[in-house]
């Protein structure tokens, strides 16, 4: 199908126009980050345009690998929902992917079950979660510093090891990876089939756990004293929630949540570890996280939204731009700093979001 190029870029031109007339007359109120989301879009798919003008572009191609870079973002980005809604900030979320992938990849290499490396990396994220949580909760140590000592930990540990053995012993690296799973049926619609629903267990479980987290927080009372103590943990603490208890478990399941995020790197997506091969990516699910405003689905279209800046700087090195590799690589990061700058003051974090609790 072709696109004309320059009439398009009008039409997109005004449309961005309208939209930011309208913010500075009125604003749009709640709806400020999903209009904020679009115009990054249209911005993002003009400069697509002009860098495909001439030239073909497999646009469903684009689309579906848009979804799999989104999938660590938005896992990160659950992660980061489920331990800030109970009040404890995990900034460790990437030292966590890291210790995932590097756990997943020994053990499927190892035992060739790619099934028991997903629950071990799951676990070994719930392992340096619960480190977090025994050095923020129970003795109070500001939760940015604890965050930053996992970081840091994550990074050394899994550099160290890596180069101790599994530069050596290349068996070690070798774990395989999840086929795609086509839905019978879905897979064979034309264009959205292939973009959908023809992906690994990965994808398939992400939007499971979109779902599952979003019923939980908001339609059952797990949901309601979870943010309660995110919120108010002395009232909840009046009212005979155990606090806690509840920011451990979030924190937990934050870890775990993590871990598994970092398991798709290794075994759902490349099939093998590479030295911080997360990449930042712990970091822009944060990003993902305070934009969606603290909620699963919101974070699922800020990761989208990263996701496909990072598919379109990988697609614009293979049109062969005049632009340097570099500013392409760039291009995840810059969007990044681009929609936090435009969201700071309009997300609202939970209230307790990052204080220890004394308990009176």
């Amino acid at each position: 199908m072709k696109i004309p190029s320059l009439n398009t870029l009008y039409g997109l031109t005004i449309v961005c126009a309208v939209l930011g007339g309208i913010q500075i007359a009125r604003g749009f109120r709640g709806a400020t980050n999903w209009i904020l989301g679009i115009v990054v879009g249209l911005l993002v798919f003009a400069f697509l345009l002009w860098a495909a003008s001439g030239r073909s572009l497999n646009l469903a191609g684009l689309l579906a690998t848009t979804l799999l870079d989104s999938v660590p973002i938005t896992l990160a980005a659950l992660s980061g929902i489920l331990s800030e809604r109970g009040g404890v900030v995990n900034i460790a979320i990437e030292g966590m992917m890291l210790i995932g992938a590097f756990v997943a990849v020994i053990v499927a290499s190892t035992t060739h079950i790619l099934w028991l490396a997903v629950i071990i990396a799951v676990l070994a994220g719930a392992l340096m979660a619960l480190l977090h949580g025994w050095l923020s909760i129970t003795f109070k140590v500001n939760q940015i510093i604890s965050g930053t000592v996992i970081n840091i930990f994550a990074t050394g540990l899994t550099s160290y090891l890596s180069n101790k053995y599994l530069q050596v012993y290349q068996w070690l690296n070798d774990p395989g990876t999840y086929r795609a799973i086509p839905i019978p049926g879905l897979s064979s619609i034309p264009f959205f089939g292939g973009v959908l629903f023809n992906h690994n267990f990965y994808i398939y479980a992400m939007f499971t756990l979109l779902f599952l987290l979003q019923f939980a927080l908001f339609y059952t009372k797990w949901g309601l004293r979870v943010r309660a103590v995110g919120e108010h943990p002395k009232a909840a603490d009046t009212l005979g929630i155990n606090v806690i208890r509840t920011r451990y478990m979030c924190v937990l399941l934050s870890g775990m949540m993590a871990g598994f995020a970092g398991s798709y790197l290794t075994l759902g997506s490349v099939g093998r570890f590479d030295q911080v091969m997360t990449a930042g990516r712990g970091f822009i699910g944060l990003a993902a996280m305070i934009f969606g405003n603290w909620t699963p689905f919101g974070s699922f279209g800020a990761g989208l939204l990263f996701g496909f800046a990072e598919s379109l700087a990988s697609r614009l090195g293979i049109l062969g731009l005049p632009i340097a590799s570099q500013f392409l690589l760039m291009a995840p990061y810059i969007a990044t700093m681009i929609v936090l700058a435009g969201v700071i003051g309009r997300s609202q974090a939970p209230a307790a979001d990052g204080i220890p609790y004394e308990k009176e």
